[in-house]
């Protein structure tokens, strides 16, 4: 199912071939907010959005107007772990899209005219984060679980960092981090791997940069994950509760268990645990969700739940028995099947989405230098057990474990 190549300068190029005649193509570079530090925390997101605004070929009207004049799309992300820049086409547009994303990762200018009008682009997606109480308390429920760690630090940066980049601390960052090794080229659709390592060989290909490992760029270290309960009052008209603990990281054995078992507890389904004992039994939440992110070296899991103030005590109470339940209580044959069938469908269903897709390749081809296919995924979640979740969950969704971070 998956294509692998390496060019002449060790960027790596992996395909996911498809019949389709929309390609998504992008390049995932393993550089995110947990490799900064300082006056530099908010560097790689401050980057993404300024990588557009400029090259030594072209002025930000042109990057904007190549893809989209043909009907295509130009996006990115940035994560704790890596940065992505990614095109949407038509088949045959697939060139100009590589050779714009060669363009904007090895010319980039960083106008400084652009970035000051960027900037208050970036401050005011700070404060639209700070004043949605939803969204604020995953960064501090973040922020307070990794402490002092790079880990714990807002992907946006703070307003004081992003007030202060310039150029000059841009156009470093890049030589310093966006290196052949750090990148990995994710294409999916109907192309040839043949006509595809000509193509990024042609774009690519000469860009030999060594980088560089200066003291504003930290090693990556293993964070300890520490518990607390904090209870903060904000003028909201609702209650803002959020549980969590360690979870496995991207490497541990447990992964793939414990993604099963949080898409049981708060998966996106109506029959999630935590959805009908806590919304569809009581109707105490609008939103009641949990969430797995592995990293690394560790991983993070939390709850959410937003409520009447006057229903916390009642759903914490709920969050903790479904929790305690799980721990404690073996699935039923029945029960295993359907949590199986269920997940894989989900796993099937977000794989056929074209950029879910992309970035599922992307990111695993940067971590483990390959890509299971989805019948390993599949075959791997049908080996698991009731005992192997059981034992999973008595690792690490103990409630004693948990720490609680609430808003009223």
């Amino acid at each position: 199912m998956y294509q692998y190549h390496t060019l002449s300068n060790g960027i790596r190029i992996v395909l996911s071939h498809t019949t389709s005649r929309v390609v998504y193509s992008g390049v995932f570079v393993g550089i995110g907010s947990r490799d900064e530090l300082g006056a530099d925390e908010g560097l790689a997101h401050f980057i993404e959005h300024t990588l557009f605004k400029g090259t030594t070929h072209r002025r930000a009207h042109h990057i904007r107007t190549r893809i989209d004049g043909v009907g295509g799309e130009f996006s990115a992300f940035t994560t704790r772990e890596e940065t992505c820049f990614y095109t949407i086409s038509l088949r045959e547009h697939l060139p100009r899209c590589v050779e714009l994303l060669s363009d904007l990762l090895f010319n980039a200018t960083f106008p400084e005219a652009e970035i000051e009008k960027e900037k208050e682009v970036v401050l005011e997606e700070i404060n639209y984060y700070n004043d949605s109480p939803s969204e604020r308390i995953y960064d501090q429920f973040e922020e307070c679980s990794f402490g002092q760690h790079p880990l714990a630090h807002p992907i946006l940066g703070s307003k004081r960092n992003v007030r202060h980049f310039d150029s000059q601390r841009l156009r470093r960052r890049m030589e310093q981090c966006y290196t052949p090794q750090r990148m990995v080229i994710a294409v999916v659709g109907d192309v040839d791997m043949e006509r595809l390592s000509r193509l990024c060989e042609r774009h690519f290909g000469g860009y030999t940069r060594p980088g560089s490992t200066g003291p504003d760029l930290p090693p990556r270290t293993r964070p300890t994950v520490q518990q607390f309960d904090l209870h903060l009052h904000r003028r909201t008209h609702q209650s803002h509760l959020m549980l969590g603990c360690e979870a496995p990281d991207t490497y541990s054995p447990d992964k793939l268990a414990f993604a099963l078992l949080n898409n049981l507890l708060g998966g996106s389904a109506m029959n999630s645990r935590l959805n009908v004992s806590v919304r569809e039994r009581y109707g105490f939440c609008y939103i009641v969700e949990s969430t797995f992110a592995p990293f690394t070296d560790t991983g993070l899991f939390f709850i959410y739940a937003g409520m009447d103030h006057q229903a916390e005590q009642r759903v914490l109470q709920l969050v903790r028995q479904e929790l305690e339940r799980v721990a404690t209580t073996p699935l039923t044959p029945r029960q295993l099947q359907q949590a199986k069938q269920q997940f894989i469908g989900q796993m099937m269903i977000a794989n056929d989405d074209g950029v879910g897709e992309l970035e599922n390749i992307g990111k695993a081809y940067l971590a483990f230098d390959r890509v299971d296919t989805l019948e390993q995924e599949r075959d791997e979640v049908l080996r698991l057990t009731s005992d192997d979740l059981l034992r999973v969950a008595q690792r690490y969704l103990q409630p004693a474990r948990l720490s609680t971070l609430l808003y009223s």
